[in-house]
């Protein structure tokens, strides 16, 4: 009698999925450093995306601290605005490929705007990041159009069994519009940029995890991660007297956690994350 073969089935256990907000300089990674080993031990994660926008100095992300984010388990990170602040990211980007600039940037840009990611038990999660339109100092190409074309290549269910997307804007509803747009068709839709974590984590209708703003990975008693007095000057007097620099003080990680179905890629739980630091803890 010849064996019967039956297709290999979907896994039944959920993919559990951390992304981190921001992190904002020395304090934002020494934070990462410290507690994403055991979070992803102890939360038992599948893959791990980090925002390293500002890790370097509050402006951009060096290769020497992309390769300590990296080490410390991130499997993926992404950019925004600032991604070549830090002038080595230009020629590092290209020799690794876990890093992702906005996809809607320069078309001369060095580096990716996508990637798919290999996960546990040979999962697949794509990865992408745009750049929102409104309220930033520069006009990028139409975030919209870019990320369909990108969600509708690569189906969730069948070339990948989930897809993150990082809107690094700074305008809450562009954010959300782009929730809406991609809902279906994303696992998650996650903000960053603004470095205040917001409380509207939700399932969108079609099965979108969702959270307007994932916040910093940084220290909150400042004004959004930078040291408050000259902030506050130049809030004041309209004049500035010193270049900004980062807090140092305990950093919060902040960011959202989301378990997917392999089967559709499709949103099962989502929670926000605020572990360590001076806010209110939030876990799985």
């Amino acid at each position: 009698m010849g064996l019967l073969w039956l297709p290999a089935q979907p896994n039944p256990i959920p993919m559990k999925i951390l992304f981190l907000g921001d992190v904002m300089g020395r304090a934002g990674r020494a934070a990462i450093v410290d507690r994403l080993p055991s979070l992803r031990r102890d939360w038992g994660l599948d893959f791990v995306v980090v925002n390293g926008e500002n890790a370097s100095q509050g402006a951009g992300l060096t290769a020497e601290h992309a390769r300590v984010l990296l080490g410390a388990g991130a499997d993926c990170l992404t950019l925004g605005d600032h991604a070549f602040d830090q002038k080595d990211m230009l020629q590092f980007i290209e020799q690794e490929p876990r890093i992702i600039r906005p996809l809607n940037f320069s078309k001369v840009a060095p580096g990716r705007g996508v990637k798919i990611f290999d996960a546990t038990q040979g999962r697949k999660v794509l990865v992408t990041q745009v750049l929102g339109q409104v309220f930033m100092k520069r006009p990028f190409d139409d975030p919209f159009s870019a990320v369909e074309t990108i969600l509708k290549t690569h189906r969730m269910g069948a070339a990948v069994q989930a897809a993150v997307v990082d809107v690094h804007a700074e305008a809450t509803s562009e954010k959300m519009a782009m929730g809406h747009w991609c809902d279906g068709q994303a696992s998650l839709v996650v903000g960053t940029h603004t470095h205040v974590p917001t409380g509207d984590a939700q399932i969108l209708s079609g099965g979108t995890g969702y959270l307007t703003d994932a916040g910093m990975c940084g220290d909150y008693n400042s004004v959004i991660g930078m040291e408050k007095l000259e902030p506050l000057r130049r809030f004041i007097t309209g004049m500035s007297s010193a270049r900004f620099t980062p807090a140092e003080g305990p950093a919060t990680l902040s960011g959202a956690y989301v378990e997917t179905d392999d089967r559709t890629g499709k949103a099962l739980k989502i929670k926000m994350i605020r572990q360590g630091g001076v806010l209110e803890q939030s876990a799985p």
